[in-house]
C-alpha cells in the first residue's frame, strides 16, 4: 500500500462534511507548519490529521461551502466528489472529533476567495512619504531595531519558525518606513536575501502572487507610518512668494535665532525619540506574542510525536467509525 491509497472518505452532496485541504505547508523532518495553515488550523479546530504526503494538513468539519472559488494555491476546500485518503495522524491538540464550524468556514472562505475587485484596490492603495531607498534603508539600520532589520534584510531567518514569517517581519519594518509604499516595499524586499522565486507566485484565486498579499497585510497591519519633517522645495518657494507679497503691506519679519532653531531641532528628536519607542514597545509586544506561539507549538508537535509513536491500525478504524453515524 503507497502513501495515497488506503482507508478514505469520499464527499458527497448527501453529507453535512466539508474537507479542508491544506498543502505544501509542514515541514515533514521537523513537523513544524507554516503560520497561515496552523492558523485556519485552530480557527477550525475541528479533526485534523497530516495528509499523506506528509506535507500538508487534512481538516474535516460540518458545514457548507459557500460560493465561488474553492482552490487557490496550497489551500483547497471540499463538499463533493472528492476522496480523503485517511492517515489517522491525528494533529495534536486539536478536536477528536468532527465539529460545526459554517462561521469560520465562511471567514476563511471569504478572506481567500470573497474580496471583491474594489475591495482589493482599497486594501492595497498606496501612500508614500518620499524617501529614497538608499534613505530608507539607513533610516531603518539606525533604528532601535535595526539590528533586526539587518539581519532580515540579509536573509536571516533565525528566530522565526518559518521562512514566511520572517517575509512578514521585514515587509512589516519596510511599510512603516516607507509610510505603506507597497511599490518601495516590494522593490526593496526584492532586492533583500530574503526574496526567493515563491514571491511570485500567485496564490490566490483573485491572481495575486504571496508577495503582493504579503506587502498587503503588512501595510494593512501598521498602525503608523514615519512621516519625514522636511517640506518640499515647493513649499519653501510657496512660502517665500508669501513673505515677499506680505512686506509691502507688514513689518518684515525678525530672523529667527539659533537658540529657536535648536529648541525647534531637539523637540522634532524628542518626537522622533518617542515614535521610535512605541515602535520598540510594539515590537516587545509581537515578540511575547510569538514567543508564546513558539512554546505553544511546541507542546503541539511533542503531542504529535507521541500520537505517531502510539498510532496502531485501531486508530484507522476509529476514524472510519465517525462517518457510519
Amino acid at each position: 500500500m503507497n502513501a495515497q491509497s488506503g482507508l478514505g472518505f469520499v464527499f458527497t452532496d448527501d453529507d453535512p462534511f466539508v474537507g479542508v485541504d491544506l498543502d505544501d505547508c509542514r515541514d515533514v523532518e521537523t513537523g513544524n507548519g507554516d503560520l497561515w495553515a496552523v492558523s485556519i488550523v485552530d480557527r477550525l479546530d475541528s479533526y485534523t490529521e497530516v495528509s499523506p504526503s506528509g506535507t500538508g494538513y487534512h481538516v474535516i468539519i460540518e458545514g457548507t461551502l459557500p460560493d465561488g472559488g474553492n482552490r487557490t494555491g496550497d489551500l483547497e476546500l471540499y463538499e463533493s466528489a472528492r476522496f480523503f485518503t485517511m492517515t489517522g495522524d491525528q494533529i495534536a491538540e486539536t478536536a477528536d472529533d468532527v465539529y460545526e464550524r459554517a462561521d469560520a468556514l465562511t471567514q476563511i472562505h471569504t478572506e481567500h476567495f470573497g474580496a471583491s475587485d474594489h475591495e482589493q484596490d482599497t486594501e492595497t492603495e498606496s501612500t508614500s512619504n518620499g524617501l529614497d531607498d538608499d534613505e530608507l534603508r539607513t533610516k531603518a539600520t539606525s533604528a532601535a531595531n535595526g539590528e533586526k532589520f539587518d539581519r532580515l534584510y540579509r536573509g536571516e531567518t533565525s528566530g522565526y519558525d518559518s521562512h514566511s514569517e520572517a517575509d512578514m517581519a521585514l515587509s512589516s519594518i519596510l511599510a512603516f518606513w516607507s509610510g505603506g509604499d507597497n511599490a518601495q516595499v516590494d522593490r526593496l524586499f526584492r532586492e533583500s536575501g530574503l526574496y526567493r522565486p515563491k514571491w511570485d507566485e500567485v496564490h490566490f484565486a483573485d491572481g495575486s502572487t504571496y508577495g503582493e498579499k504579503t506587502i498587503e497585510r503588512a501595510i494593512r497591519g501598521t498602525s503608523e507610518f514615519y512621516e519625514p519633517s522636511t517640506r518640499t522645495d515647493h513649499q519653501q518657494t510657496e512660502s517665500t512668494e508669501n513673505a515677499q507679497q506680505a512686506t509691502r503691506a507688514e513689518p518684515a519679519p525678525q530672523v529667527e535665532s539659533p537658540a529657536s532653531r535648536d529648541e525647534a531641532h531637539l523637540e522634532r528628536i524628542a518626537t522622533l525619540t518617542a515614535e521610535l519607542e512605541a515602535v520598540a514597545t510594539e515590537n516587545e509586544r509581537l515578540q511575547a506574542e510569538l514567543q508564546a506561539e513558539r512554546t505553544r507549538r511546541q507542546k503541539f508537535e511533542q503531542r504529535v510525536e507521541a500520537l505517531t509513536r502510539d498510532q496502531t491500525q485501531q486508530s484507522n478504524g476509529s476514524i472510519l467509525d465517525w462517518f457510519r453515524r
